[in-house]
C-alpha cells in the first residue's frame, strides 16, 4: 500500500503537534500519532476492504485527520470517529468515481448520437448494438434514454412525459445510464 503511517501527522497538522493537557480529553488518552500507530493494521484492512487504490489512501486519511484536528474538542471517541469518517470517505470516493464514469458515458452517448456521423455501415452496426442493449434494459430506462438522447428531449420535457419530478430527472437519468453502462460492459452471450 502507498501509505506507511509515518509522516502523516507532520503533513496533516500544520505546525507543531498540539500540547497534551487535562482539558483536552482526546489527547490526554491518546495522541493522533498513538491512534495511528495502534490502529495501523485496521486502517490498512479498512482501505483494502473498500479497495481504495494505494495512491489515494493517503489523501483520504489526511482528509479524515484534518477533520479530526478541526473537530478535536467535540469528539469523545477518536477511534470510532476516525473509522466512521474513513468509511464514509471511502464510500464517497467510489460514489464520486462512479458518477464521473456515468457522466463520461452520458457524454459519450450524446457524442455518438450527434452529428457528424461515422460512415453509414459503422453507424448502423453501432445503432443495432445499442438497440440490442436498450432492449435488455427495463422499459422505463429504455424509454427515458430514447427520449433524452435519441429524440433530443430536454430533461424537464422527459420528466413531464414520463411523470417524474423535474428535480429528480437527472438522478434517474444517471441511474439509467449506469444500467446501460453495466449492460454494455457485460460480455455478449452469443
Amino acid at each position: 500500500m502507498g501509505w506507511d503511517g509515518s509522516g502523516i501527522i507532520e503533513r496533516s497538522v500544520p505546525g507543531d503537534e498540539r500540547e497534551m493537557s487535562a482539558a483536552d480529553p482526546i489527547t490526554s488518552s491518546k495522541s493522533i500519532e498513538e491512534l495511528l500507530a495502534c490502529h495501523e493494521s485496521s486502517l490498512r484492512s479498512l482501505f483494502a476492504r473498500y479497495k481504495i487504490p494505494a495512491q489515494d489512501t493517503e489523501d483520504i486519511l489526511q482528509q479524515a485527520l484534518l477533520a479530526l484536528v478541526y473537530q478535536w474538542q467535540q469528539i469523545r471517541q477518536p477511534q470510532a470517529w476516525l473509522f466512521a469518517t474513513l468509511r464514509n470517505q471511502c464510500r464517497r470516493y467510489w460514489r464520486d468515481r462512479r458518477r464521473r464514469l456515468y457522466e463520461a458515458m452520458d457524454e459519450a452517448v450524446l457524442e455518438c448520437l450527434a452529428t457528424p456521423q461515422p460512415p453509414e455501415q459503422e453507424r448502423e452496426t453501432f445503432r443495432r448494438d445499442l438497440e440490442e442493449v436498450l432492449a435488455r434494459l427495463p422499459e422505463r430506462c429504455s424509454h427515458l434514454l430514447r427520449l433524452r438522447y435519441q429524440l433530443g428531449y430536454a430533461p424537464p420535457e422527459v420528466a413531464a412525459l414520463m411523470g417524474y419530478s423535474p428535480h429528480s430527472i437527472s438522478k434517474i437519468t444517471r441511474r439509467c445510464v449506469a444500467t446501460l453502462t453495466r449492460e454494455l460492459l457485460q460480455p455478449r452471450q452469443d
